[in-house]
């Protein structure tokens, strides 16, 4: 056997032993990046996670102080028993006890604008528990009832069912509508054909009639089902749409729902947050009337149930300076107080950023604030109440806004000159405002 023959084979083999070591260690070295990778990638989803928990929990604690988010709300309780006391919404009652005030820069971003007239308001309390509400119209079923022992009433809406509030009017070109909503139940069986419609229609029969607007609130969990949006109007172009703007926390919690529809264009805002924007969506002047329409909700054997109260309707669209100007003054019902107290809320940033604009544009203008309130409490409470409020509305516009505090002077009524009756929630509402008068 030649050895010579076998000198190449003899070499290749020497190759391969000198070059093992090195390949191995380049492959550790490499594995060794790819587990460093991976830990710190499994390193920052753990932070991430961290600090979304922290974060929530800051947010929750500014925005919604004493709440625990995620928990469903507490059973309903209805009955035959008469109303043991009514509840005002913002700004109610007449408590004494006044908390810290909040800065109003909280809410800097929430361009929602309140309607300054109140066409109609129900938050239920002159309504028997277990009954369906006096001021509404319904083709199905419907209950007032408590949740828990929190005083105020709701309206548990059925599934399947149109739901129409007797407006003593028709709906204005500029209007605003408010309502707070809860849910109880929902998870991630619930359907993504589950939705609250709110429908601006041309009728009030409980069907859509030729022309009008509708948008619909998802309740489903496993997925962002969207915001749905349509429209059906002879003049305008038509629109349907489902808009991805995941609200499924907010519908896990107590959420307050504002819809302005401002010539064509219309906008929703859910918990301060904007979720719809449509320049072209309104035909003015064409939608009359306002429904409800719960759909696609489980069997009650689910316990998934909806509730609403609160409904506020007001005219909104005044052209504030040229109410100053013209008219010598104006009310407003859009600025929002806590309960009993002189704080205002932090949403009533953007109505007083209008007040402040008309204000910065007559800037040798001299007003007055004046505050007034319900007949619910006695007169002398009621009377600081209103004295309170209006300095508290002009602190506001000096300090926020930067308006010459010598020009603004206030005073308060209490409850001596009310606009509607004290009888009704509707007419409480009313009475809750402030007013400014244009002194020179």
């Amino acid at each position: 056997m030649n050895i010579r023959s076998h000198y190449p084979i003899m070499a290749l083999l020497l190759m391969v032993f000198l070059c093992v070591p090195r390949l191995e260690a380049q492959l550790l070295k490499k594995l060794g990046k790819k587990a460093e990778r991976a830990a710190e990638r499994t390193i920052e989803r753990r932070v991430e996670r961290e600090t979304e928990k922290k974060t929530d929990a800051a947010l929750d604690s500014i925005l919604e102080p004493g709440s625990k988010p995620g928990n469903p709300a507490p059973p309903p309780q209805t009955g035959d028993s008469p109303d043991q006391g009514s509840t005002q919404p913002a700004p109610p009652g007449n408590s004494k006890t006044t908390p810290q005030k909040q800065k109003l820069t909280i809410y800097t971003n929430y361009d929602f604008v309140p309607g300054s007239r109140t066409i109609l308001y129900d938050d239920f309390s002159v309504d028997q528990l277990g009954d369906f509400p006096a001021k509404w119209n319904t083709n199905g079923s419907g209950e007032v009832v408590r949740l828990d022992d929190e005083p105020e009433k709701w309206l548990k809406l059925s599934n399947n069912t149109v739901f129409v509030p007797d407006l003593p009017e028709t709906l204005p070109e500029d209007y605003t509508i408010e309502f707070d909503l809860i849910t109880t139940g929902l998870d991630r069986s619930t359907s993504s054909t589950a939705r609250l419609k709110l429908i601006l229609d041309d009728n009030k029969a409980f069907r859509n009639g030729r022309q009008y607007a509708e948008m619909s609130l998802p309740f489903a969990q496993y997925t962002d089902a969207g915001v749905y949006v349509n429209n059906h109007f002879t003049d305008v172009t038509p629109l349907r749409n489902y808009i991805k703007k995941d609200v499924r926390n907010e519908m896990l919690r107590n959420a307050h729902i504002a819809v302005a529809a401002n010539g064509p264009r219309f906008r929703v805002w859910v918990n301060e947050r904007k979720i719809v924007d449509l320049p072209r969506f309104m035909s003015p002047g064409v939608p009359q009337y306002l429904k409800f329409q719960l759909q696609g909700m489980p069997s009650e054997t689910k316990e998934q149930f909806v509730f609403i109260t609160n409904l506020k309707v007001a005219e909104g669209g005044l052209d504030l300076r040229a109410k100053l100007l013209k008219d010598g003054g104006f009310s407003t019902t859009g600025i929002l107080f806590d309960t009993g107290s002189d704080v205002i809320k932090p949403a009533s940033y953007s109505i007083l950023k209008n007040i402040a604009d008309a204000l910065q544009q007559e800037s040798q203008m001299q007003v007055k604030i004046i505050g007034h309130t319900d007949g619910d409490g006695s007169d002398d409470s009621n009377l600081q109440l209103s004295i309170k409020r209006a300095e508290a509305v002009k602190e506001a516009l000096t300090g926020e806004f930067s308006i010459d505090p010598g020009r603004l002077s206030t005073d308060g009524m209490g409850e001596k000159e009310p606009v509607a009756s004290n009888d009704t929630s509707d007419g409480k509402a009313k009475n809750r405002r402030v007013e400014f008068k244009k002194q020179s």
